[in-house]
């Protein structure tokens, strides 16, 4: 029952960040049998999208208040709490990684580059240009509105919805080609 959280079909693509809890019990399953891929994101960004996130029963106020980081320095901001966070999720994500063969790194500012290294990395097949042509298509983000008065969707909202839709439309190319 403990690992039925980890038990994925063949040729499964798992996008999910609270992973980052299971490293050991991946490893334990899987070993150096499985593809991995670390979905990063600028970590000065990262840190200040989760400083928004002190709500009671979110992640970052157990992070601070709980037994990672009981003592902390006076003045210490809700921004420091998160980057040390992030570094600490990276850096275990990193240190589980180090021995696996089949690894890389995508990087979400560097999304359409990174998806194409992605798709040789997997052996996918198909459209590669339909998948990435994805990227440059504009939905319906949220926007605010910035000093000159002008609306501007967040950036980080963007590529969110944009690496998923191309992540959703990858695999129904996948699921396609898979016999």
């Amino acid at each position: 029952m403990r690992d039925a959280r980890l038990d994925y079909p063949v040729n499964h693509i798992e996008a999910d960040n609270r992973l980052s809890w299971f490293l050991g019990r991946l490893d334990r399953k899987y070993g150096d049998a499985a593809a991995y891929v670390h979905l990063k994101r600028n970590q000065n960004g990262t840190a200040r999208s989760y400083a928004k996130r002190f709500h009671p029963r979110g992640i970052m106020p157990a992070y601070r208040k709980g037994i990672l980081l009981q003592q902390l320095p006076e003045g210490t901001t809700d921004y420091d709490v998160a980057l040390d966070y992030c570094d600490t999720v990276n850096s275990n994500i990193e240190l589980f990684l180090k021995d696996k063969s089949k690894k890389m790194e995508f990087n979400i500012e560097n999304a359409k580059d990174d998806y194409r290294r992605f798709w040789e990395f997997i052996g996918a097949t198909g459209d590669i240009d339909a998948a990435l042509s994805e990227f440059d298509k504009k939905y319906n983000a949220s926007v605010e509105i910035v000093d000159s008065g002008k609306e501007q969707r967040p950036i980080l909202l963007r590529v969110l919805k944009k690496l998923y839709r191309v992540v959703v439309k990858f695999l129904k190319y996948i699921k396609k080609a898979l016999p």
